[in-house]
C-alpha cells in the first residue's frame, strides 16, 4: 500500500484509512444524478452503448429547450467517468489475447484472426481497497 504522497508503506503496514467524503461530494460525479443515471445504466440494468446513447439523446433533446445538458454526452462520457474513479491506487492495466487453437483450413471466422484487448484492475488490490473502505465496512457481514 501507499500513503497519501504515493509513497510505498514497508511490507506489512496496513493502509492508511481512506478519508470520508462529505454527503454532497459525488467525486467523480458532478451530481446524485449523475450518479444515480451511472449506477442504473451500467450497474442495475447493464445498458448497451447503442441503447445509452440513444437514451442520452432523447434526454438531451427534453432538456435543451431548458438550456440544459443530459447528464452525460453519450456513452464513451459515461464510461470515461466510470474509469476516472480511483479508490486506493488501482491503475487500469490491459493485455492483448488473441485465438491460438486449431483453425478451419479454409475461411476461417474473422474472429480467430482479431486481437482483443483485455482491461483490468487488480482484483486482490482491489478487494483491499473495498475492505479498507470505511463507508462499506458497516456493511459486510463476514
Amino acid at each position: 500500500p501507499c500513503d497519501v504522497n504515493s509513497t510505498f508503506l514497508p511490507p506489512g503496514t496496513p493502509a492508511p484509512p481512506i478519508e470520508p467524503k462529505t454527503p454532497t461530494d459525488w467525486t467523480p460525479f458532478c451530481d446524485h444524478i449523475k450518479f444515480e443515471t451511472t449506477e442504473f445504466l451500467y450497474k442495475h440494468n447493464q445498458m448497451s452503448t447503442k441503447d445509452i446513447n440513444i437514451l442520452l439523446s432523447l434526454w438531451g433533446a427534453t432538456v435543451v429547450k431548458h438550456g440544459d445538458n443530459p447528464p452525460f454526452a453519450d456513452h464513451k462520457d459515461l464510461y470515461d467517468t466510470i474509469d476516472s474513479f480511483v479508490l486506493g491506487d488501482n491503475k487500469l492495466q490491459s493485455f492483448k489475447v488473441q485465438y491460438t487453437g486449431e483453425r478451419p483450413s479454409t475461411n476461417p471466422p474473422p474472429w480467430m484472426d482479431a486481437t482483443y484487448d483485455v482491461w483490468f484492475r487488480d482484483p486482490h488490490l482491489s478487494a483491499c481497497n473495498i475492505l479498507g473502505n470505511p463507508s462499506v465496512a458497516h456493511e459486510l457481514n463476514l
